[in-house]
């Protein structure tokens, strides 16, 4: 695996890159152009720490030049301007992946390797072969082209939100429709993450096919139901942020 040192305004730790200042959310890929660098992807993840449904990464390669004017993190942005920022990369982004992993192969793989193997897979799916590759903070071995992990990517990095963008509401469409199926759990409000209101519902019906059951919580489901019940049937113990949750 290859890498480029010479970037400005930012400096390594660990393999990675950190932002010095702060700087227009473009200036990485500005840099990489300058450099010589045409096709430049960002790659990032959504639902890594949901307890229901599917993982998704998206890849991105934003032409040259982009409007990113108001450009963000995925979750920083309202489901509004999600939607249009969706809409917006997909009609002139140069090249455009998406890739799943349900929650059975989540719970066989683990959910590392399978954000590993599926933000791999993003990029090698995009119909267009970037010359250089950005990633949220994750650095990806098993690929010639050179790239750069970034702590906090999809904020500092514009391709890496775009990524984030087209994956977050990729998935959360996926939810809506999972929801169809399955409304006594609400999956429309809190997309699979573990709200107060969602470990009530797994409470009293019980986790359904997508429910991720290496995680914890659901692992407390499996093994002890009773417990589980009595510390979440009635909305749970105390508030619970949407925040990451490893297996």
């Amino acid at each position: 695996m290859q890498e480029t040192t010479s970037l400005k305004g930012g400096y390594r730790r660990r393999g990675r890159l950190r932002p010095a200042q702060p700087w227009p959310i473009d200036h990485y890929e500005r840099q990489l152009h300058a450099e010589g660098f045409r096709l430049v992807a960002g790659v990032d993840e959504a639902g890594r720490g949901a307890l229901a449904g599917p993982l998704v990464a998206a890849a991105v390669i934003l032409p040259e030049p982009f409007d990113c004017d108001g450009l963000a993190d995925s979750k920083l942005l309202t489901p509004a301007q999600r939607e249009d920022w969706f809409a917006r990369i997909r009609a002139v982004a140069v090249s455009v992946s998406v890739c799943r992993a349900l929650p059975r192969r989540i719970d066989h793989r683990g959910l590392h390797v399978s954000n590993l193997a599926l933000l791999r897979a993003a990029i090698r799916s995009l119909d267009t072969k970037p010359d250089f590759v950005l990633t949220d903070g994750f650095a990806l071995r098993g690929f010639r082209v050179p790239q750069l992990s970034i702590k906090k990517g999809d904020v500092v990095t514009a391709s890496v939100a775009a990524a984030s963008v087209i994956a977050k509401v990729t998935r959360d469409r996926m939810m809506e429709r999972y929801h169809r199926r399955f409304p006594q759990y609400g999956f429309d409000h809190h997309r699979g993450y573990g709200t107060p209101s969602h470990r009530a519902a797994i409470a009293r019906y019980g986790p359904c096919p997508i429910h991720r059951m290496s995680f914890k919580g659901m692992t407390l489901y499996a093994e002890d139901r009773a417990t589980y019940e009595r510390l979440y049937a009635r909305g749970g113990p105390g508030p619970v942020r949407q925040r990451e949750e490893e297996p």
